[in-house]
């Protein structure tokens, strides 16, 4: 009798675990949100923060036809895009908890000096915890941030035809000289 009842619990136990498991499952729904930039403002006005400076001689002047290299968002990678602006300054990656709630984003690319709020004039160290002024995805201004990665660049501003189909999206903020390469 005592095994049965042993027996019975087991069995219980492993159908809950079973259970608790099957709820960590692979639901896109439940994938950490740095790994889905759906909500990232696709266009924008093209205006650029207070005292963004224009390059003077980018590696991509502004009109020149390209190749986006890189998966900001669904349809970028491989898409045919057009600089409509190119600019020196400072390039981080930036780990943060939405305004808005949900789960950490971890790494996201990019926020540019010009976005951080009191930034000064000196490049940021990885781990400084700030303030982002950037308002690419819901919840990101006003969000604590830290640095992941820091790197001075020119940095571009393009429209692009996703890949993906649909409309070109309108002046996407940004792109490094590295994710670019020519048609």
């Amino acid at each position: 009798m005592k095994k049965r009842v042993l027996f019975i619990r087991m069995f219980f136990i492993v159908v809950a675990a079973i259970f608790a498991l099957a709820g960590c499952g692979n639901n896109p729904s439940q994938q950490p949100s740095n790994m889905n930039h759906t909500d990232m403002e696709h266009s924008t006005s093209g205006e650029v923060p207070k005292g963004l400076k224009e390059a003077n001689n980018p590696t991509y002047p502004v009109g020149s036809e390209m190749i986006v290299q890189s998966e900001h968002m669904p349809g970028m990678n491989g898409a045919e895009a057009t600089i409509v602006g190119a600019y020196d300054t400072i390039v981080y990656a930036v780990s943060y908890t939405p305004t808005t709630g949900g789960e950490p984003l971890k790494n996201h690319k990019w926020v540019i000096h010009e976005e951080i709020k009191n930034a000064g004039s000196e490049a940021l160290k990885p781990g400084a915890e700030v303030t982002l002024e950037a308002d690419h995805m819901p919840g990101m201004k006003e969000a604590v941030a830290t640095i992941d990665t820091a790197e001075p660049t020119t940095v571009y501003m393009v429209d692009y035809n996703p890949t993906t189909g649909g409309e070109t999206v309108k002046n996407h903020m940004w792109v490094t000289e590295s994710e670019l390469s020519t048609k």
